[in-house]
């Protein structure tokens, strides 16, 4: 059987934005020596030939073994933002991830898998945005609407937030790294959202990756206060 670059390289492989080489996945399914070689590891699972796609030149699995793969061995969260990242691309469907899970129940990892698909959230643009929809679901709160478009009373649009409390007219944006290029636009879409009656938090990367507990905490405390 073919070796295949597998898990997040093969995710960068088929045009994701993700890290490929920390450390570069390989499946070898043949026994061929150490689990790690030259900086890769070494991943041992049979995949049939339609498994196996050629993305820039180089062998990997194809779109839907690499979320199984994924979703199946890597920490929940992890999981659920590489399913987003493929379903958002339309690189595979829910379907044919909830068709998997039924036709191979009992095998390694599809527990995990079927876990996965709970969460999952195709709406879902960017890894970080999906990283802060898990903290607060996974904290206990409700879970929020995806990329919702928001009009005033004259149909005009006002923005479609990152993540929405419809009821409770919370809106919560992640701003990345091309916030600063988009200051003037970002500005003008909160001014609309606030003159409409919307509440507004944003977070940044060090909010959602050094201070979950603050995250949750403020969106917690909103969502009473609307309540």
């Amino acid at each position: 059987m073919e070796a295949a670059f597998c898990g997040w390289t093969a995710a960068w492989l088929h045009g994701l934005d993700c890290a490929p080489c920390n450390p570069i996945e390989v499946n070898m399914p043949e026994p061929t020596g150490s689990s790690r070689r030259s900086g890769a590891a070494v991943r041992r699972y049979e995949m049939q030939p339609d498994e196996i796609v050629s993305r820039r030149g180089m062998p990997c699995t194809a779109a839907l073994r690499t979320v199984v793969d994924l979703g199946g061995r890597i920490a929940l969260t992890d999981g659920v933002i590489a399913a987003d990242l493929f379903l958002h691309r339309r690189l595979v469907s829910l379907e044919e991830l909830h068709a998997y899970v039924r036709g191979h129940a009992g095998k390694k990892g599809v527990a995990r898998l079927r876990r996965v698909l709970r969460y999952v959230e195709p709406k879902s643009e960017s890894a970080m945005e999906t990283r802060l929809r898990m903290l607060l679901e996974l904290g206990g709160l409700p879970r929020p609407e995806s990329q919702v478009p928001i009009h005033d009373d004259q149909g005009r649009f006002l923005g479609r937030p990152d993540l929405l409390y419809r009821q409770q007219r919370l809106a919560i944006e992640y701003d990345g790294a091309n916030h600063r290029e988009r200051l003037t636009s970002d500005d003008q879409r909160q001014n609309g959202l606030v003159g409409a009656g919307y509440r507004l938090l944003r977070f940044t990367a060090p909010d959602v990756l050094a201070t979950p507990e603050s995250v949750v905490t403020q969106v917690r405390q909103v969502l009473g206060r609307a309540a």
